[in-house]
């Protein structure tokens, strides 16, 4: 019976549509996308405990004491947020490489100039001073420590996978797939993560390689993080999505210029006061010891002038509902988005180690309800309140698409998407260039001269599909229309490559003469060779060198087919040498 089952396995019949069905399954699993449905939750997993627990220690632990000692006692506010500040500034001083490299800035440096490499030496560190720099009242967030701490997760995993650790692309994949759950974890926003973690790299493009591994990476971070503290949205606006106007749209719109004209002025005077403070000849700690007294001076002035339990410092969770609900006054509301903005200054150009996500769409809130007061006199204030937060985050961060998302996901108000896409599409527009990061790229470039160091033999194809010269076109074309879809062909005579065939080239010949008529009749003999030695700037000559070739011949010097080379694996090499990757490590035979 045994022996039966094996002979029916190995009819020749049998065999050949086993071939084929490998084949098939081969081409449809080739970008090894079933390999993140195990590393994606891996990452997700440890990012969204990480984040858990340093939400617990700065939103649970931390800052509503300090808070509570700031607003009943607000002349500790100016030691307070100094003493934090000192102690992040001597962690990054003492015990990290680069004290002005980390949060999201360090994330966008490693994915587009070090492979997606971070150092996990300083990581512990790291996140200490970002827990005293936040914790104790810096103008800053979560989302600085959640991304980088996301981000250094997914490059420390890549060096424990070793069937991962020789594929640099892989590793500028899990870095952006961990920011993402960091993002996705600190918001309880997946989608938000996904899409911010895909837009941070680049000003007009997006990281498209990290779309499925963010995906899940994302979700599993969330749902870690909701399982210890909850899934409710961190900014729940609790108040009923009225209907918008025509005219509502109108007002989104200029409330979007105003945003942008706003966030452009602020991401300028923020990238001037870096620059100048990285520049300065002092140390790091005193920097950010100084930076922390020009922080607790900026939330002391405020509540000298508005007495209250509002105050532009700190994580700010809490005055989300409260510029929502409490009724304040348009003047208040502007004076406190330009406290938040001046403090979100003095916190981070000197070195803070967090991000300013929150303090962004905090300060548009912000502006959004005065500008409903003042200037639309509508009641629907949550409505211009979501335009000004993604209005804000759009024209500072370059992240138009993260700025509407986040305020549909992680507010709840997914009513206000229109009018918010239309006032973060106005304030991308409108704020130009200027962003808060000088490390974002604009988009994906490719320069041609990133060719010349990269070897022929680390771009070729090394599995390749010949046919020889002798066979006939009917017999060429059944064998190549069955099994291959390819639009050219090397072809062999007496073992050595004679040149190429392009099935359109069949189109020249009647049907009814394809038995009669050899390959070699058809073929073209003239097809370019060239070494596996040399470098792709000659092969990209070759290639545009007369007419269109189909491909290179990849000959020893001997004359042996090593391989072939085609436009698109040239492609293939600029966009990994863009990434600063290995041509030869991603080659797939075709």
């Amino acid at each position: 019976m045994a022996s039966h089952g094996w002979n029916l396995l190995n009819h020749p019949r049998i065999r050949k549509y086993r071939g084929l069905v490998h084949e098939d399954l081969s081409a449809t699993y080739a970008r090894d996308l079933h390999e993140w449905l195990i590393i994606a939750p891996v990452i997700g997993v440890t990012t969204g405990l990480t984040i858990t627990l340093i939400a617990k220690i700065i939103l649970y632990w931390i800052w509503p004491v300090v808070l509570r000692l700031y607003l009943t006692h607000p002349v500790a506010i100016v030691p307070g947020v100094a003493a934090g500040f000192a102690i992040a500034g001597l962690l990054m001083q003492y015990l990290t490489p680069d004290p002005d490299e980390h949060s999201t800035e360090e994330i966008i440096r490693a994915y587009h100039q070090h492979q997606g490499r971070i150092e996990m030496r300083p990581f512990v560190p790291k996140l200490l001073a970002a827990i005293a720099t936040v914790g104790l009242g810096g103008s800053a967030a979560l989302e600085g420590p959640s991304i980088y701490g996301g981000g250094a997760i997914g490059s420390w995993l890549w060096t424990r996978w070793r069937r991962l650790s020789s594929d640099p692309r892989k590793r500028r994949i899990m870095l952006i797939s961990g920011a993402a759950a960091g993002m996705a974890a600190v918001f309880r926003a997946p989608l938000t993560g996904i899409v911010f973690a895909l837009e941070m790299p680049y000003k007009d493009d997006l990281a498209h390689e990290a779309l499925l591994p963010s995906l899940i990476a994302s979700v599993v971070s969330y749902v870690t993080l909701a399982f210890f503290l909850g899934a409710q949205p961190v900014f729940s606006f609790s108040v009923a999505t009225a209907p918008f106007a025509g005219s509502d749209l109108l007002w989104s719109a200029m409330l979007g210029a105003l945003c942008g004209l706003a966030a452009m002025v602020f991401a300028i005077t923020f990238r001037r006061a870096r620059t100048f403070v990285v520049n300065a000849p002092f140390p790091h700690w005193l920097k950010m010891t100084i930076g922390g007294i020009l922080t607790g001076l900026c939330g002391l002035a405020f509540l000298e002038i508005y007495r209250g339990s509002l105050i532009p410092i700190g994580p700010n969770y809490e005055a989300v509902p409260q510029i929502l609900q409490a009724g304040y006054g348009s003047a208040e509301l502007i004076i406190f988005g330009a406290f938040k903005l001046l403090a979100t200054i003095c916190s981070l150009a000197v070195g803070g180690v967090s991000a300013m996500f929150v303090p962004l769409f905090l300060s548009g809130a912000s502006f959004g309800v005065a500008f409903a007061q003042s200037v639309a006199r509508s009641p629907a204030t949550a409505l211009y309140a979501a335009v000004g937060m993604a209005a804000f985050i759009a024209a500072a961060y370059k992240t138009p698409l993260t700025a509407v998302v986040f305020v549909a996901e992680a507010t709840g108000g997914h009513g206000y998407i229109i009018p918010a896409l239309i006032g973060a599409a106005v304030a991308y527009a409108v704020s130009g260039e200027a962003s808060v990061s000088g490390d974002q790229r604009l988009h994906e470039a490719v320069r041609v001269a990133d060719l010349w160091n990269v070897p022929v033999r680390d771009a070729m194809q090394t599995q390749v599909i010949s046919t020889p010269a002798t066979v006939t076109l009917r017999q060429f074309f059944d064998h190549a229309s069955a099994h291959h879809l390819h639009a050219a062909y090397p072809v062999l005579e007496d073992g050595l490559p004679a040149g190429v065939i392009a099935m359109r080239s069949l189109d020249t010949m009647p049907a009814s003469q394809w038995d009669d008529t050899s390959v070699a009749a058809l073929m073209e003999r003239d097809a370019p060779r060239i070494s596996p030695d040399s470098d792709l700037t000659e092969a990209a000559r070759l290639m545009m060198a007369g007419r269109e070739q189909h491909m290179l011949l990849v000959t020893s010097k001997s004359g042996q087919l090593e391989g072939i080379l085609t436009h698109l694996d040239v492609l293939s090499a600029l966009n990994l040498e863009k990434g600063n990757g290995s041509a030869a490590a991603h080659r797939k035979p075709r």
